[in-house]
């Protein structure tokens, strides 16, 4: 039974050394089937037995253990993509997370909107051109259609080639700068889509940070669904900034090439997309070479996407590189920049939209008044130490047609012909006389010319030397101070001052006795807009420059009326001051401003220590004011009226004539006496009297007064009379044909004295040693003397 049990036993085979295995956690004992025990001789066998799978154990141990290890090479590629794969996941976590933090922090998509473009302001001259845009983007804003297409097309191959293809944000192009970018070691390429530099700069601050990169991106795909391309890429020309204060395509365009981006060519347009990567760097104005390599990588980029040939690109290289200059210049902007500052006055508010301004001026007027300042500028500017000019020019109605605020309005924008209030000397006098004469004396009436005081002021005329009794038109001629400051004092410095601001001056006005030589300030524009009452017969001429403003819708916000102006002057008044005032050109001391054919009438101004030096003028056609002197005050070298300002003028209304046919003055320059002519109200007149005769025949038997109160004119020998109205081909500088010719008997007196007429004003003045004797005179009469 024994032996039976023991046969009948069975025992499980073991694979175990006797060691711990740690794959299941028994021992080699512990696994025994049935009683769980063996003897002692199994026992030993087993210990003394060999051990065949002991290799294979081992092998499989350490492959295992390689397998732990991370496998070779293979195992590490292994490796690097899984944890690659792993970090990638919580990094789209984590981005997302920002994402919805930072898109969190936004306002609801839904209130998102479009800012609105600051408003431009379209300034138009005469016929329609543009003379300037003004408003925070410095032009108007165009559709894509409009554009030259070679804009778009370059911009979209500099900035992102890829526009017409990505969702406003574009993972291959940001790698691809980021690759060339690290290759290079310096940043190349940007990887901003246009879309997303749009959204920058409709809605985001320049700050570089993560939040607004992504917002940037939030708000690029955005607008990706909100518009077409077409339309993306409209908003972001008319708004991108392209240096030098210009925002948007049409702004850049006229402030770098002076011409509408409408008309730009292959290589100007170049220009312009390369500004946009670094406008103020880049700029034409301030780095010509810079901007012109630029361009040339812009070119190549065009050909290598498609859009131009190489034949294109060697057209465009063949150009003239583009010369801008380095502020906006050219007199019209003395104009835009006094639109500007009417236009809200005229409108009733602030400027909220797009308007265009319709204008008086006329810019081929404009170009030639700029034209004659700098002439004559650079002619005797320097050496007579006149550094600035500015020059006004209306029509009858107080339009202007023409206004030069300065020499140069790159190097100031100072406007001197609207803004700034100088001393008109002389120009004054003939509110004065127009004064005079609405008190009944008329332009052969007597006054003496002699050293006169009043008060502790004792006014002088030029070099001191006087005339004794003679007419208020020889009187004007000549701008002899005494004879103006005596007519003030009749008529009294208030009658003075409502005459003046009557036709037009709106400057206060000092109430006294220097008021007849013109030491109160006033404006070129409100002197020369007096002037034109004058030319147009009476009546008040309101200085204006805008016609007419609408909106882009064509709602029009102001319409200028002006077709009835108020009469401010007698005619027959007017008339006697325009006979007068021709004989300052004709015989005085304008006698520089002479227009060949045309007949013309003014008066000069110079003040004290010739700081300003002016000429005012007119035609039939027009009235036009000059000035001449320095921002300083600084003393010209005696710069009279008669000198540079009149022949500024000269040069200036020859220009703005020609063509037209010339017509006299109102009044045809004769003088009226009670309503007739002068010469027929003479005893034994034969002719009508002309400003000629009147200054010739003033003075008979030596200087002797053939009447105290209206002498009776002497006539000159009758002479031939041209046909007023027929246009004069003979360019020499010959007064019109129906006024006498220079030989007058005061054509070698002290008072012909060329371009220097009377004009400073005396403190105190000693009778001089060339004085004449003093002889009774009608104001003698009247002051008791």
């Amino acid at each position: 039974m024994a032996g039976k049990s023991r046969s009948g036993q069975r025992i499980e085979p073991s694979f175990s050394s006797g060691k711990e295995r740690s794959d299941d956690g028994f021992s080699a004992g512990e696994r025994i089937a049935g009683g769980g025990r063996s003897s002692g001789r199994e026992s030993s066998k087993r210990d003394s037995a060999p051990e065949p799978d002991k290799p294979r154990r081992s092998n499989r141990r350490r492959k295992q253990q390689k397998r732990r290890s991370g496998g070779g090479f293979f195992g590490f590629i292994r490796s690097a993509i899984y944890w690659g794969i792993v970090l990638g996941i919580w990094a789209g976590i984590g981005l997302a997370g920002l994402v919805v933090y930072y898109g969190s922090r936004m306002p609801s998509a839904s209130t998102w909107s479009i800012p609105e473009r600051p408003p431009n302001v379209k300034i138009a001259d005469l016929d329609g051109s543009i003379i300037a845009n003004r408003g925070t983007t410095g032009g108007e804003a165009l559709a894509l259609n409009d554009m030259s297409p070679y804009i778009p097309e370059a911009l979209i191959a500099i900035e992102d080639h890829r526009f017409y293809s990505h969702f406003g944000f574009d993972p291959i192009g940001l790698g691809r700068a980021v690759v060339t970018n690290v290759i290079t070691g310096h940043a190349v390429q940007g990887g901003s889509t246009l879309t997303q530099q749009l959204a920058k700069n409709l809605f985001l601050s320049p700050d570089r940070t993560l939040e607004r990169k992504v917002q940037e991106v939030l708000l690029a795909i955005w607008l990706e669904h909100k518009f077409t391309k077409d339309q993306i890429l409209a908003m972001y020309l008319n708004r991108v900034y392209f240096g030098s204060n210009a925002y948007g395509v049409e702004a850049a365009s006229r402030r770098y090439f002076n011409k509408s981006a409408r008309d730009v060519n292959l290589g100007e347009a170049a220009m312009l997309a390369g500004l946009v990567k670094a406008p103020s760097k880049l700029s034409p104005a301030r780095d010509p070479a810079a901007a012109e390599a630029r361009a040339q990588l812009v070119l190549q980029a065009m050909r290598d996407q498609g859009f131009i040939s190489e034949a294109d690109i060697k057209t465009a290289m063949s150009q003239p590189p583009t010369r801008a200059k380095s502020y906006w210049s050219g007199a019209e902007n003395y104009v835009a920049d006094m639109v500007m500052g009417q236009l809200p006055g005229l409108i009733g508010s602030d400027i909220k939209e797009d308007l265009t301004v319709d204008t008086t001026i006329d810019m081929s007027l404009e170009e030639k008044a700029e034209q004659a300042l700098n002439d004559v500028l650079a002619k005797d500017g320097k050496k007579l130490s006149a550094s600035q000019a500015s020059l006004v020019s209306v029509d009858a109605t107080g339009a202007i047609r023409a206004l030069v605020g300065g020499r140069d309005y790159a190097q100031s924008q100072f406007n001197r012909a609207v803004t700034a209030k100088r001393q008109p000397g002389s120009a004054f006098k003939p509110f004065v006389y127009t004064a005079a004469l609405e008190m009944g004396l008329t332009p052969n009436s007597i006054r003496n010319d002699a050293p006169v005081k009043i008060g502790n002021w004792a006014p002088e005329n030029y070099e001191q030397k006087y005339s004794g009794p003679v007419t208020l038109a020889t009187a004007v001629a000549h701008s002899l101070n005494t004879v103006a400051a005596q007519l003030a004092m009749e008529v009294g410095p208030d009658q003075v001052i409502k005459v003046a601001h009557r036709l037009g001056i709106e400057s206060d006005l000092q109430a006294n006795a220097s008021i007849a030589l013109g030491t109160s300030e006033v404006s070129l524009l409100e002197l020369t807009s007096a002037y034109a009452s004058f030319m147009n017969g009476g009546f008040k001429a309101t200085p204006h420059v805008i016609t007419k403003v609408t909106t882009a819708s064509g709602k029009v916000l102001y319409q200028a009326n002006f077709d009835n102006p108020p009469r401010v002057l007698n005619p027959d008044v007017v008339t006697n001051m325009n006979a007068m005032m021709a004989g300052v050109i004709n015989f005085g001391t304008g006698k520089a401003a002479r227009i060949p054919g045309w007949q013309a009438a003014g008066k000069s101004g110079t003040t004290q220590s010739f700081r300003d030096a002016l000429f005012v003028g007119f035609t039939s056609h027009l009235t036009t004011g000059v000035w001449f002197g320095n921002d300083d005050g600084k003393s010209m070298k005696k710069v009279t009226g008669g000198g540079l300002p009149a022949k500024a003028w000269k040069e200036f209304m020859i220009a703005a004539h020609k063509g037209l046919t010339p017509t006299p003055i109102f009044g045809g320059g004769q003088i009226i006496d009670n309503g007739v002519p002068m010469a027929q109200s003479a005893p034994g007149a034969s002719q009508p009297a002309t400003i000629g005769g009147i200054i010739s025949g003033t003075l008979g038997n030596g200087g002797q007064v053939a009447h105290q109160g209206q002498p009776t004119l002497q006539q000159r020998p009758a002479q031939q009379q041209g046909n007023q109205t027929a246009a004069n081909d003979d360019m020499e500088d010959l007064p019109p044909a129906n006024l006498a010719n220079d030989n007058n008997p005061y054509s070698a007196n002290s008072y012909d004295t060329g371009d220097i007429p009377p004009a400073d004003i005396g403190d105190t003045a000693p009778t001089p040693a060339t004085a004449r004797p003093h002889r009774t005179s009608l104001l003698d009469v009247i002051l008791g003397r």
